[in-house]
């Protein structure tokens, strides 16, 4: 057994004269215990927010989106197009044809985005799960139906279970002048019953889905689409059919998919997650920086000791070796008990939601999430070896200092 690791495992384990010491010890072990499960839940909660987060994004955002690199529309006819549609790895093939209009209902008005899409657009089996009020519905024996984002809903005063009031579209005509003695001659008005409410974020809450066909006479547009959304199959390789779908279609369209549709989103999560990390890593170095008393204390203690091993011939490298590794010890093992407990505290808030994010009833629906990654356990158990061996190196060099004197008095 390696000699250094034998003495310091004796010293970590044997009593010490003073109990200040032992004292010290504990309280370095506790914070660094204390340190690594706080850093270790909080980061799976973070992941358990992004998560639901982008659960909850990724209902309307494509896999892949397809738009002209210039200008509004394009014409989605052609080879190319076709072959997209036809590929086995893509699930849903959606047309969109959207722009802003004015949305009156009743005596309010507001400006919103109309979002027309084709029949695939349904078959996202999630859709149902961001409708607050009726149902995500866009076609009926009535005819064409509107899903309106919760903010329109908020300002327009909109009553989904209300079939006798339409929401009113009006929309410029294409080609006409302004010059015309009735303003609203220049206005394409097209009504709409509608069927839904949906709320996913306020960037988002500002639209108006409708079919593709009632958006194709509101925008008197017959061919061109302003997007297709693409979403594949569960073994779709994502990023390779980007790739292949940009050489494709060359430099005239652009192929974005989720991270580069959201990208603030995704920047904002990643930053608020590695901001608490940082925080939370500033206290764990307090903790682990305890660990300077306690190996000062010890060596002081050890004295004797020491000054026995250099007469026997230990070299300064040995004796400073004894007391890294004693310290490294002492803050792993609190790190290693932290991340445990922490591991089973996430697994008891997955299961039985047991901290809930409203005070009215626990349920695991209201339950703060949480999800686990291995990578976290990784960064963590890195951070506290990295600034124990710091500390714990600082506490060593004490133990070799005036070794000579030492020897002198013994």
């Amino acid at each position: 057994m390696n000699t250094a690791l034998y003495i310091a495992r004796r010293y970590l384990f044997a009593k010490k004269s003073t109990n200040a010491i032992n004292i010290i010890s504990t309280i370095s072990v506790l914070g660094v215990f204390v340190g690594s499960a706080a850093l270790i839940i909080i980061l799976s909660i973070f992941n358990g927010f992004e998560e639901m987060v982008l659960k909850m994004f990724n209902t309307v955002t494509p896999e892949l989106v397809i738009s002209p690199a210039k200008g509004k529309t394009f014409d989605p006819r052609g080879a190319v197009f076709n072959g997209i549609r036809k590929d086995s790895r893509v699930y849903s093939y959606t047309e969109v044809l959207s722009e802003n209009a004015l949305l009156r209902y009743n005596e309010k008005q507001s400006v919103g985005l109309v979002k027309g899409v084709s029949k695939d657009y349904l078959k996202n089996r999630d859709l149902d799960s961001i409708i607050v009020q009726g149902k995500f519905l866009l076609h009926n024996s009535n005819g064409p139906q509107a899903v309106l984002g919760s903010a329109l809903q908020n300002y327009l005063m909109v009553n989904p279970n209300d079939p006798f009031t339409p929401l009113q579209i009006f929309s410029p005509k294409r080609g006409m002048s302004t010059s015309s003695v009735n303003p609203t001659d220049d206005f394409m008005n097209l009504s709409i019953p509608v069927s839904g409410i949906f709320e996913v974020q306020r960037d988002f809450d500002n639209v108006a889905i409708v079919p593709l066909s009632f958006a194709r006479e509101l925008l008197q547009q017959d061919i061109n689409v302003s997007a297709i959304e693409l979403d594949l199959i569960k073994s779709g390789d994502a990023d390779r059919l980007k790739t292949e779908l940009q050489q494709q279609l060359g430099p005239d369209f652009e192929v974005k998919d989720r991270i580069e549709q959201n990208k603030a989103l995704y920047n904002i999560l990643g930053t608020e997650k590695w901001a608490v990390y940082i925080i939370l890593t500033f206290i764990l170095i307090i903790a682990i920086f305890n660990i300077i008393g306690s190996l000062t204390m010890l060596v002081i203690d050890k004295l004797k000791d020491i000054a026995i091993l250099s007469s026997l011939g230990a070299g300064k490298k040995l004796i400073k070796r004894i007391f890294l590794l004693e310290g490294m010890m002492i803050t792993l093992a609190g790190c290693v008990f932290g991340l445990f407990v922490g591991l089973i505290f996430c697994l008891l808030q997955q299961k039985f939601g047991m901290i809930s994010m409203s005070s009215d009833n626990i349920t695991i629906g209201n339950a703060y999430p949480v999800s686990l990654r291995w990578q976290d356990f990784v960064l963590v158990f890195i951070t506290v070896s990295t600034f124990s061996f710091m500390a714990s190196a600082l506490s060593s060099n004490l133990s070799v200092k005036n070794i000579n004197n030492l020897n002198q008095d013994l």
